[in-house]
């Protein structure tokens, strides 16, 4: 099909909500250990359970789409998510939150297989990298907005202010004492109005080549046989698990090591560390546009670590600025690692994508290795874990061999010989 930008833009509004319901668990934490008096190891099975949902649905999702198609698959994700939500903002306590953060992630993990390979179609596999990027532009400003609205709420909620509408609703439906519990009924509303959107949205038939399509089980039995698959599977199971292993406890170790307040200072970090994402990625689709992808990688991963290392062994004020750091150079990795896995095999892309998508619950079990660990010997010590999944996405950089390289200015005529090759 040719380059459609309603389809373009529909999928970057829909990398928006996703990361808005995602990111927000982290600047959580410390609320649900003091609310429900939990250890580490329990507080991390609740990103374990969000995760978790991607593992159990990715690949059901693609088969969802060959027999449904995008647009109903989208709504029923949202329909789901929506449902997650609203359960907990009803029902409060630890069970209901790990029930609800699955059935939300469920939904995300049905949009996730939709708009990935949706994306490369509707914007042009040459534009992948740079379309894929800029996706992740619109998931950073989301996971930057959604813990100052966290701290927004539950600041303001409770205080008796009568003249905001919003806060005297949200007093009227949130227990006193939990007034973090709001956020939930503002994703069940979002969930509610993404459903509404895509429903009136004119949504045009996709049509994809063969290749482009989820096949049936004896494909993805195919494509598991092939190395470079779990090579990548792997890199994008690093790179969520890096991702939430860092985002999901800045807060909590801000608190426990250098005393600041996680309803003020911690939530702020988290927010900066997805803020900086967006800087990142602004940086990397200008430098996408001038250099191999696989360059951008192995700079970018070298930076994070760097980062990673004065965050977790500098002093407090140093920390508040190394978080982020490591947000804005993690910003093009996982962008980097779907175009370079699905641009590396010239069939079944779809099949390929729900794989892909699959490896997202790292971000189930990493946070909950460093949770483990943290209980052991110290958060500080388990957040080390990080140094072998940051090591590794830096390693695809060297032994990646893409079909298809991105496209840049310097190099787009050899380039675009090589697509139509």
């Amino acid at each position: 099909m040719k380059r459609n930008y309603f389809l373009v833009g529909l999928i970057l509004v829909t990398f928006f909500v996703i990361s808005f319901l995602t990111n927000i668990i982290g600047p959580l934490v410390p609320e649900i250990i003091e609310d429900f008096d939990l250890s580490l190891t329990l507080v991390s099975l609740l990103p374990f359970a969000f995760f978790i949902a991607y593992g159990v649905m990715s690949i059901p999702s693609g088969l969802l789409i060959e027999r449904y198609r995008e647009k109903k698959v989208m709504i029923a994700a949202f329909l789901v998510a929506f449902t997650g939500a609203l359960f907990f903002a009803l029902v409060p306590n630890y069970l209901v939150a790990v029930i609800s953060l699955f059935l939300i992630g469920a939904g995300m993990a049905m949009l996730q297989v939709v708009i990935n390979p949706l994306l490369r179609e509707a914007g042009g596999k040459e534009h992948f990298a740079f379309n894929s990027v800029l996706g992740q532009l619109f998931f950073g400003a989301a996971s930057f907005l959604s813990p100052l609205v966290y701290s927004y709420l539950t600041v303001n909620v409770g205080k008796g202010n009568t003249a905001n509408v919003l806060l005297t609703t949200l007093e009227q439906l949130v227990p006193a004492e939990l007034p973090w519990v709001s956020l939930y009924w503002l994703f069940a509303v979002v969930s509610l109005l993404m459903v509404v959107v895509i429903g009136w949205s004119p949504f045009p038939e996709v049509e994809r080549k063969a290749d482009e399509k989820v096949g049936a089980w004896e494909t993805h039995l195919e494509l598991i046989k092939r190395p470079v698959v779990w090579l990548f599977f792997i890199g994008i199971f690093a790179y969520v698990g890096s991702e939430q292993g860092v985002a999901n406890w800045i807060s909590e170790f801000l608190s426990t090591y250098h005393g600041y307040d996680s309803k003020t200072t911690g939530a702020s970090t988290v927010s900066w560390f997805w803020g900086m994402l967006t800087a990142g990625t602004l940086l990397g689709l200008a430098l996408l546009k001038f250099v191999d992808s696989r360059k951008v990688l192995i700079g970018f991963s070298l930076g994070a670590l760097i980062s990673l290392s004065l965050a977790l062994f500098g002093s407090g004020e140093m920390a508040l600025y190394a978080f982020p750091a490591v947000g804005f150079f993690a910003a093009v990795m996982w962008s980097i690692i779907i175009s370079l896995a699905l641009n590396s095999v010239d069939e079944h892309h779809g099949t390929f994508s729900g794989i892909l998508i699959t490896g997202i619950v790292g971000g189930a079990v990493v946070p909950v290795i460093i949770g483990a660990l943290g209980d052991l010997f110290g958060l500080r010590s388990g957040m080390l874990f990080l140094y072998l999944t940051f090591g590794y996405i830096l390693s695809i950089g060297f032994w990646a061999t893409p079909l298809v390289n991105n496209e840049t200015i310097a190099f787009g005529k050899e380039n675009a010989e090589s697509v139509e090759s």
